[in-house]
């Protein structure tokens, strides 16, 4: 399954970049590889939200769980949506 990404963009002073730059290769990281692996040291401990499923998402599992008889089991979804 592959992962989905977004980019960033952020604007530093020339001399902010340099010290990033400096650090990123100490470590052997690109400047993108090394803030990065920041953002993830600091989001690290923070919890990923929960949302209350709608009314509709919990009909329609409730109907799934139902007709499991019918559900097909999909080892490479790749190939698999290419048969359809």
């Amino acid at each position: 399954m592959q992962t989905q990404n977004t980019q960033l963009r952020v604007t530093l002073p020339v001399q902010l970049q340099a010290y990033l730059q400096t650090k990123a290769s100490k470590f052997g990281l690109s400047l993108s590889a090394y803030v990065k692996n920041l953002i993830i040291n600091d989001v690290q401990d923070v919890d990923y939200p929960i949302f209350q499923a709608s009314d509709g998402v919990e009909k329609s599992y409730k109907k799934a769980i139902k007709d499991r008889s019918k559900a097909v089991e999909v080892n490479d979804i790749d190939q698999y949506f290419s048969n359809l």
